[in-house]
C-alpha cells in the first residue's frame, strides 16, 4: 500500500511558482522552478531561496543532555558552547554511519539535532532507544519547524534588511534566536552549498509570510527560488558528502575520510560511547593500510558519470563513483569517487570512468572542486 508523500508548509507556494515536484525521502519537494543551471548560478553569484522543511529536527533536553549526546554521537557535544553548532555523526555499534548530523546547542541543557530527511525516523528511534540510562528527554520536533535557507553572496544583505539580529557577529556553525520580517526564528549559519548563507527555523504557520518577505527583499538583487536539483550540484562542487552516496552504514567515518569528527578523548559517561571500540579498530586499520580515498574527478570529455559507475585504471576497477553531475561552475562533468589509495593523488594519470562500456578519461583532483572567495 503506497503512502502519499508529505507536504511542506510551502507546498502551495511551490505549485504557484510552477515548480517541478519530486518525491524525496517521503516528501513532495521542489526539484526545480525553471532552469536548474540558472538556479545554481544564482546561488553562486547572487542568492537562492530553498525550502528545506523535509529535514528532521529532534530536541534533546535535560540535566544529562550533553552526556547523553556524547554517548550517542561520535563528536564531543559537551564542548559545544551555547549558540554554537557542530557537524557530527551517529553510528551503529559496528561503527557504520547511520547519518551525519548538525547539533545546535540552544541552551545549557537544550540541544537540537538536525538529521537528513531520509534518516530522520532512524535517528529519532536510535536516540530514543539510547536515552534510557540518562536524565534526558528526546522529543520529536519534525512537525514543529519549517526550514528556509538563503544561500549565496547576497544573502547577508538580504537578511539584514529584514532583521535586527547581529548577523555580523554570527559565526559559521552558530545560531541565535531572532525575528525576521516579524517572524520568530532560529537563525543559523551553516549551509550546504559552499556559499555563505543562513538557515531559518520557524513555525510552519509563519513559513509563507517569511518566504514572501525574503523574495520581496531578495528579488531586486537577483535572488531566485531554488530546488533540490541545484542544491545537489552546489554541494557536489563544494565536495560535501551526501548520505546514501558518500556516506552509508557500510562505512565508518574513517572509511569515509572523516575520522576527524570522531573524538575519542571525550570524558565522563561518554568514555564508552556507542561504536567506540569499532571506531578505534577502524582508525588503526586506516593508519596501517589506508582504505579507498574520496577524490574529485573532472572529465576531459562531455559524458556525465553517475553513482555506481566504476573508476578504472590499467584495465582494472580501482574505485566507484558516489556522485556525478555536470558542473555549471566548471563547465564540465565532475564526480566524487572512492578510489584505491595508489590512485588518489591529484594529477594521477590514466584514470577513467566506465560509462556504459567506454572508459572516459578523468583527471584526479583534490576536493572541493569549488571554494568561495572570502
Amino acid at each position: 500500500m503506497s503512502t502519499a508523500p508529505r507536504l511542506t508548509a510551502l507546498d502551495a507556494v511551490h505549485r504557484a511558482l510552477g515548480a517541478t515536484m519530486t518525491d524525496f525521502a517521503g516528501w513532495d519537494m521542489p526539484l526545480r522552478y525553471a532552469s536548474e543551471r540558472d538556479e545554481h548560478n544564482a546561488v553562486r553569484t547572487k542568492a537562492g531561496l530553498f525550502d528545506l522543511s523535509h529535514m528532521g529536527e529532534i530536541t534533546v533536553t535535560g540535566a544529562e543532555a550533553a552526556d547523553f549526546l556524547n554517548f550517542s554521537l561520535v563528536g564531543n557535544i559537551g564542548s559545544v558552547g551555547v549558540g554554537r553548532a557542530r557537524y557530527t555523526m551517529i553510528v551503529a555499534a559496528d561503527g557504520g554511519i547511520l547519518d551525519d548530523l548538525i547539533v545546535y546547542r540552544l541552551g545549557e541543557t537544550e540541544y537540537m539535532v538536525v538529521a537528513n530527511a531520509s534518516n530522520a525516523r532512524t535517528v529519532l528511534d536510535v536516540l530514543s532507544d539510547r536515552v534510557a540510562r540518562f536524565d534526558a528527554e528526546v522529543r520529536d520536533d519534525r512537525d514543529a519547524y519549517a526550514l528556509l535557507a538563503v544561500q549565496g553572496p547576497e544573502s547577508p544583505g538580504i537578511l539584514k534588511s529584514l532583521t535586527d539580529a547581529d548577523l555580523d557577529g554570527l559565526k559559521y556553525y552558530a545560531g541565535l534566536p531572532g525575528t525576521v520580517a516579524g517572524v520568530p526564528a532560529l537563525i543559523a549559519r551553516t549551509g550546504y552549498t559552499g556559499e555563505d548563507g543562513f538557515e531559518l527555523f520557524v513555525s510552519p504557520g509563519d513559513a509563507e509570510k517569511l518566504w514572501g518577505a525574503l523574495m520581496e527583499a531578495g528579488t531586486p538583487v537577483g535572488m531566485v527560488p531554488a530546488g533540490l536539483s541545484c542544491r545537489d550540484t552546489l554541494r557536489l562542487e563544494a565536495g560535501m558528502p551526501l548520505y546514501g552516496h558518500e556516506l552509508t552504514d557500510a562505512l565508518t567515518p574513517f572509511d569515509a575520510g572523516l575520522g576527524r569528527v570522531v573524538k575519542f578523548e571525550k570524558t565522563s559517561q561518554s568514555d564508552s560511547f556507542v561504536g567506540r571500540a569499532a571506531l578505534a579498530a577502524a582508525a588503526e586499520r586506516a593508519e596501517a593500510a589506508p582504505p579507498r580515498k574520496l577524490v574529485g574527478l573532472i572529465a576531459e570529455g562531455r559524458r556525465v558519470p553517475r553513482a555506481g559507475f566504476s573508476v578504472v585504471a590499467d584495465g582494472k576497477v580501482i574505485g566507484e563513483v558516489t556522485s556525478g553531475a555536470p558542473s555549471p561552475t566548471l563547465g564540465k562533468p565532475i564526480a566524487i569517487a572512492y578510489v584505491d589509495a595508489a590512485h588518489a593523488e591529484p594529477g594521477t594519470q590514466g584514470v577513467g570512468i566506465d560509462i556504459r562500456g567506454t572508459h572516459e578519461p578523468y583527471e584526479v583532483v583534490a576536493l572541493p572542486f569549488y571554494k568561495r572567495q572570502k
